[in-house]
Order: C-alpha cells, then sequence, then structure tokens
C-alpha cells in the first residue's frame, strides 16, 4: 500500500479516529483528575460532536479503505464508507450522546463516579467496535470489531456491582457470548476455506462464479449468522438479553437495546446484500445467489423473535424485562424489512431505527427515573404514578403507543413501512402474524398503562421533584414522536439517500 493510498484511507476513517483519540484523552484525563472526575462526561461530550461532524461530513463521499492491493483490479477494501454506513453511525453517536446525559442521571452511575473514567472509556470502546462492524466489509475485521464491542459490553454490564444481579448480568453475557463468538469464527473458517477469502466481495465473486458444495456454503452462514443474531436479539440467540438487561445499569441496558442493535442489524444487511445477493434489478428487488436461502432463514428466525418476545413480555412484573423481551419483539419486526429482500425493505429499517431510538431511549429513561424515586422497577411500584407524576405519565404513555404502533405517534409510521414492504413483496402471510403480533404487544404496554391510572397510589410516595432538565430531556424524545407521527417526510428522504451500500 502506498502512502497516497494509506492517507485515502485515513481521510475516509476520521469518525473512527475521532473517537479513539477521545478513548486515549479520556484515559489520560482520568489519570490526571483522579479526584475531580466531574469533567470527564463533558471530554466524552465533545469527543462525540466531533465524530458526528466528521459522519456528517463523510455523507455523499464513498470508497473503500485500506485497499489489499493497488494491483487488485476491484480495489476490494476492508472497510466500506457509503451513506447506509453512516446512517447507522449517526444512530450510533446521537444514541450515545443521550447516553451520556442518561449517565449524569442515574443514580446507580452516580454511586460509582469515583470509576466514570473507567466507564466512559469502555463505552467509547464499545463505539469504535460499533463503527468499525458498520463499514467492515471483511469478515476477520467484522470478527475483531465484534469482538471489541463486545468485550467493553460485558464489564459495563456488572459496572457498577452494588448487586448481585450486576455480577450475574455480566457473567452470563460473557457466556453467551463467547458461545457465539466461537460459532461464529467457525463459520467464517469454513466460508475461508471455500472461497479463499474473507472479503464479503470477493466471496459473491466466487460464489458466482464457482460451484461451490450448497450444504457447507449454508451451514458456514447459519453458523456467522448465529453471532450476529446474538448481538441482535434474534431469538433462539436472544437467551442472553432479559437477564443482562434487568442486572445492567437502565442507562447501559438503554444502550444495548438501540446502539448495539444498529449496529448489529446494519452489519447483517451488508452480510446478506453484499455476500450473497446476485443483483438488484431496476425496481430496487434482490436477487439471492442460490447458495443458500436467506430468504427462509430470515422468515421463520423473524417470526419466531417477535412472537417469543412478546408472548414472554406478557408475564413479566418488572418493566426492564418487558422492555427487554419488547426489545427482542421489535428486532423481529426489523428483521422483517430484510426478509422481503429488497431496497424498499431496507429503506423500512432505517426508518424504523430512527424512531425506535426515540421512543425506546425515552421508555427507558422514565423507567430510570421512576427507579431512582422509588428505588424499584416493578411495575406494582407503578400504581398511581400517572396521577403523581403527570407530565412523566404523558410521556411514558407516549412512548409506549409509539413502541405499539399506534397512530398518531412515529412508531406508527415505522412500522406501516415494513408492512408496505411485505405488502409489495406479496408476503401477505408474514405481515398478517407481524400485525397480530403487534396487537399481542398491545396488552402488555397497556398493563403498565392500568397501573399508573386505574390502580390508587400508595400513601408513602411522594411528590413529583424531578428536575426541569429533565423534562426537558424527555421533550427532547417526545417532540419528535408526535411530530414525526404527522410530518414524516425529512425522514423518509433521509433514508431514501442511505439506502444503497458501496458496490451496488
Amino acid at each position: 500500500m502506498d502512502y497516497s493510498s494509506l492517507y485515502k484511507s485515513i481521510e475516509l476513517i476520521l469518525p473512527e479516529l475521532a473517537v479513539s483519540i477521545s478513548l486515549v484523552v479520556l484515559v489520560i484525563a482520568d489519570l490526571i483528575w483522579d479526584k475531580n472526575k466531574k469533567y470527564i462526561p463533558f471530554i466524552a461530550l465533545l469527543g462525540l460532536l466531533i465524530t458526528i461532524l466528521y459522519v456528517i461530513g463523510q455523507f455523499g463521499t464513498e470508497g473503500f479503505a485500506f485497499i489489499y492491493s493497488e494491483n487488485n483490479p476491484n480495489n476490494y477494501g476492508i472497510l466500506a464508507i457509503d451513506n447506509f454506513g453512516g446512517f447507522f453511525k449517526l444512530i450510533v453517536i446521537v444514541s450515545s450522546i443521550l447516553i451520556v446525559y442518561f449517565s449524569l442521571r442515574s443514580d446507580e452511575i452516580q454511586k460509582t463516579i469515583d470509576r466514570s473514567g473507567e466507564y466512559f472509556a469502555l463505552i467509547f470502546g464499545m463505539i469504535v467496535g460499533m463503527m468499525v462492524m458498520i463499514s467492515a466489509v471483511d469478515l476477520i475485521v467484522i470478527y475483531l470489531a465484534l469482538e471489541l464491542l463486545s468485550l467493553s459490553s460485558y464489564v459495563l454490564a456488572g459496572f457498577t456491582k452494588l448487586r448481585d444481579r450486576n455480577a450475574e448480568a455480566s457473567l452470563k453475557y460473557l457466556i453467551f457470548g463467547a458461545v457465539s463468538s466461537g460459532i461464529m469464527l467457525f463459520g467464517i473458517s469454513i466460508l475461508y476455506g471455500l472461497t479463499g477469502s474473507t472479503n464479503l466481495y470477493v466471496i459473491n465473486d466466487v460464489i458466482r462464479s464457482t460451484n461451490l458444495n450448497v450444504l457447507l456454503v449454508s451451514f458456514s452462514s447459519i453458523l456467522i449468522f448465529a453471532g450476529v443474531g446474538y448481538k441482535i436479539s434474534a431469538a433462539p440467540f436472544h437467551f442472553w438479553t432479559p437477564d443482562v438487561y434487568e442486572g445492567a445499569p437502565i442507562s447501559i441496558t438503554a444502550y444495548l437495546s438501540v446502539a448495539s442493535k444498529a449496529a448489529g442489524f446494519a452489519l447483517l444487511v451488508r452480510i446478506v446484500r453484499t455476500g450473497f445477493v446476485n443483483y438488484a434489478d431496476e425496481f430496487g428487488n434482490w436477487e439471492l445467489m442460490p447458495a443458500f436461502d436467506w430468504q427462509l432463514l430470515l422468515i421463520v428466525v423473524s417470526v419466531l423473535t417477535m412472537t417469543l418476545g412478546n408472548f414472554a413480555a406478557l408475564w413479566q412484573d418488572n418493566l426492564k424485562r418487558m422492555l427487554a423481551y419488547s426489545s427482542i419483539a421489535h428486532a423481529g419486526y426489523l428483521m422483517l424489512g430484510l426478509v422481503v429482500l429488497s431496497d424498499q425493505g431496507v429503506l423500512a429499517i432505517l426508518i424504523y431505527f430512527v424512531f425506535y431510538l426515540l421512543m425506546n431511549l425515552g421508555a427507558f429513561y422514565i423507567v430510570m427515573i421512576i427507579a431512582n424515586k422509588t428505588g424499584s422497577e416493578e411495575i406494582d411500584d407503578y400504581n398511581g404514578l400517572g396521577s403523581k407524576f403527570p407530565f412523566f405519565g404523558v410521556a411514558l404513555t407516549i412512548f409506549l403507543i409509539s413502541l405499539t404502533g399506534l397512530p398518531p405517534t412515529a412508531g406508527f409510521i415505522g412500522k406501516l413501512y415494513i408492512f408496505m414492504a411485505l405488502i409489495d413483496a406479496k408476503m401477505i402471510a408474514v405481515a398478517v402474524i407481524a400485525i397480530l403480533n403487534s396487537v399481542v404487544s398491545l396488552y402488555y404496554y397497556i398493563r403498565v398503562l392500568k397501573h399508573m391510572y386505574l390502580v390508587k397510589a400508595p400513601e408513602n410516595l411522594g411528590a413529583d421533584t424531578s428536575s426541569l432538565s429533565d423534562k426537558i430531556f424527555v421533550g427532547i424524545l417526545l417532540v419528535p414522536i408526535l411530530f414525526f407521527g404527522v410530518y414524516f417526510s425529512p425522514v423518509i428522504n433521509f433514508a431514501k439517500s442511505c439506502i444503497n451500500l458501496l458496490g451496488f
């Protein structure tokens, strides 16, 4: 690789470099201000703001970073920079900025403020892993990025060490993660043995031009999907999710439910689209190569994921566990966008993620505010909170209605585009199953509202003493949910500019 190619590659990974440098600065600042940690969150916030400027500045830029060889006629690299990746990087960075404030308002995190340098350094380690994972088109780089993300999140899940469940969450996350990581690496090794490459574009070329053993390609693809499925909480790789979400600090639970899931879906779309699609017609419909039927696998897994997530959530009494199973169900809905194998389906995924970020983080933030006040996340402790905390009661109601997918909230628009993609692909039966699952989800969301408004509050519950900043933060998440539920064209137009992956 000559110096001009290296400089070009460095220009293409400026967002990742900004996060990496911010991580180093955080570690140094933590050492310098050993006794005073109040500046650490602001350094983290500054690093994220600089990163988001670099991400926005890269929109419209396409290219491969770290090309294998200049003599390679296709100039494939290990990272693909395109608008699709930029979209998901924005999701990750925006959710990270929101999580910084989350952490400042979390009683759990503030009790360990003396370790806030380590806390934010680990979060930035996750961000580096997610951003590389979003752009990676080489299976080895994908695996390394996934490991960087996972190792940081294992520690963060049990970071506070305030209760036994924190350590339990971290240990379970580590065990499930190690198993899924090994399975994925085994699948990568098989696919490399068959194709002689770990680059997704080269793998695509080899599968298209060579008669490979279909059974081995299918087996390796399923093993690789198991590793990605674990990260997005898809059934049957979801078993870690409820225990980890319940045991981890609420800020980390919220972060895993949005940012980590976004990176996982970006990776899954890129693997299927780049590695196994023969071509896309003029209408944006993809034709899979006959080596492996990804569509059948995705249909089975998405239906299983949304059904299991929704029905398991029905009898949960802990709000974090309920939202964990809800997150599993939403992974099933999101996967339906990929099931249709078209640009319309990818568009639906992008739109859904914008709204999912707002409504899921909003719901988790209010759960955190109530937990700070009552010391509990159990649904019985929400009795009468609608009258005692009127603003948060109304806000939580809107967030839960949006998660259900009812108008006039943005959640309805997200699900509408998923269903439209299914109908356009003539998958009526799958669309009906998804709609019935949404009806099931309405029950456990309404159950929370019943406790807030139809059950009398206990006598010892004090008045609303939450700060104005908490209400402003919730308002920042709430207003777009209502606004985009009515006027959603800006989000649609932005998503349309981000649906194409580099090289297709």
